[in-house]
């Protein structure tokens, strides 16, 4: 079998560079070797063809042929985290099972019971931060979206639970973002104890101590079931498949543990992306409030939600600097597939690249720009712009994102006056199994600011 060609290094010098900086590593390999190429991470693992080409990317996210799988197996990078009933580790029936559970409570009106939580959120969060006095604009993005989450999906406002869950849950997330845990799950044989130095083993602590509260939270509900039933964990334990089943708690556990993962370090880097380049450029940050000032009093948030120019900006955000890197891989089975020029035999595996296919000089001209504009002129088709994925394992939280990302940043800018502290330039660097920003964005509070007309009304939190 002939593979798309790719770099001829050692599998660990391919493994390092993974790790320490993939954006690069893509990029060098675009370079050299076109929008189809593989690259070789574990001698003792099938190699890996990485696409760019939407044309190619539509063929594998659509499967057509039916020569392809997404198989849950591939994704065991996740499992430590997540689980083994995640739909990121799941396959085939039971991928469909809880993807069909998970779903509901992230479509249509139930999405507007979460708009004031996000704005209530966001406002207290930002309240926090002084006039003149430095922070870093990730660390209340992360403070808005944990919050969030503890509120919105756990349905957890305050308690000694709550303090004690978003503490540990905090933490889990801040020491998974490390590139030394990544390397960590990259190889499984690092995952024990070596004495002194026992990272493995004070991850899996972190991980216990928050399954325990998880799960004393998961008993109590199924006793005394709250009230309003509003939050996403009373939502998937009243959630039935097509047998009347309910989920397990440890299906529960692990689909919580989905939903933090996948929404709240996302979510909180892409609005800190957001935040740095509206800052940074005096124009994006002029039309925006422009926008957002024309609203009229105390405006629906669905109508916050459609403003072209914000949908703009947060659509540019996730271009330029895609949180998610990869689509999640698929694995040509039974017959032989046909894909840029190549014939795969079964057993190949091909990962998407949403990084690099943002990156297209000719879907994207001047990719390393910052342009909003792009999105108000032309409509891109989901093979040429995908931060959330696509296919059969397309982000299940898409809406709830794009909606906190949006309300977020409209109250924040409504409400407050700020200035970068830096304004260098911030490059985009591995985190955990993501991307994030090389050094902290700081910004400064100038003044509060003074709007005819408030985005929404706040409540106490």
């Amino acid at each position: 079998m002939k593979l798309p060609n790719g770099p001829q290094i050692s599998p660990l010098a391919q493994m390092v560079r993974w790790i320490a900086n993939p954006m690069s590593f893509m990029e060098t390999c675009a370079k050299s070797y076109g929008d189809i190429f593989t690259i070789r991470l574990d001698k003792n693992l099938p190699p890996l063809v990485m696409v760019s080409n939407p044309q190619a990317l539509q063929q594998i996210l659509t499967n057509d042929t039916k020569a392809l799988e997404a198989p849950g197996d591939l994704n065991q990078v996740f499992e430590s985290l997540v689980g083994k009933h995640s739909v990121f580790t799941l396959s085939g029936a039971e991928h469909q099972r809880q993807r069909q559970l998970l779903m509901p409570p992230f479509h249509g009106e139930r999405m507007r019971n979460y708009s004031q939580v996000i704005t209530d959120v966001t406002q207290k969060v930002i309240s926090q931060y002084q006039i003149g006095k430095p922070f870093n604009i990730r660390s209340a993005t992360q403070a808005i979206t944990l919050r969030v989450i503890m509120q919105a999906v756990f349905g957890l406002h305050e308690g000694t639970r709550a303090e004690k869950l978003q503490q540990f849950l905090g933490e889990l997330l801040e020491k998974a973002s490390s590139r030394l845990l990544v390397a960590l799950l990259y190889f499984p044989t690092l995952q024990r104890d070596f004495g002194p130095i026992n990272f493995w083993g004070k991850h899996i602590r972190r991980q216990q101590e928050a399954d325990q509260l998880i799960y004393e939270e998961i008993r109590e509900r199924r006793e005394q079931p709250h009230s309003s039933g509003t939050d996403i964990l009373s939502l998937l334990m009243a959630a039935r498949d097509e047998v009347g089943q309910p989920m397990t708690d440890e299906e529960l556990r692990d689909e919580l543990m989905t939903l933090l993962a996948a929404g709240h370090e996302t979510t909180a880097t892409a609005l800190a992306w957001a935040l740095y380049w509206i800052y940074k450029l005096p124009s994006v940050r002029q039309k925006l409030l422009q926008e957002l000032d024309s609203l009229g009093d105390d405006p629906d948030p669905s109508i916050i939600f459609k403003l072209p120019y914000l949908n703009a900006v947060c659509s540019e955000t996730l271009r330029i600097y895609p949180v998610g890197m990869l689509t999640f891989p698929r694995k040509v089975v039974r017959t032989p597939l046909s894909l840029g020029g190549y014939e795969l035999e079964p057993g190949t595996v091909l990962l998407g690249s949403i990084y690099l296919t943002h990156q297209r000089e000719d879907i994207y001209p001047e990719p390393k720009q910052f342009k909003p504009e792009r999105f108000l002129e032309r409509q891109f088709s989901a093979y040429e712009y995908l931060p959330f994925g696509g296919g059969a394992r397309r982000c299940i939280g898409l809406a709830f994102a794009q909606l906190e990302m949006k309300l977020a940043l409209a109250q924040i800018l409504s409400s407050k006056e700020l200035e970068l502290v830096n304004k260098g330039e911030v490059r985009p660097k591995r985190r955990g199994l993501v991307t994030g920003p090389d050094r902290p964005i700081e910004m400064v509070v100038t003044s509060q600011r003074q709007v005819k007309s408030p985005i929404l009304q706040t409540t106490t939190v």
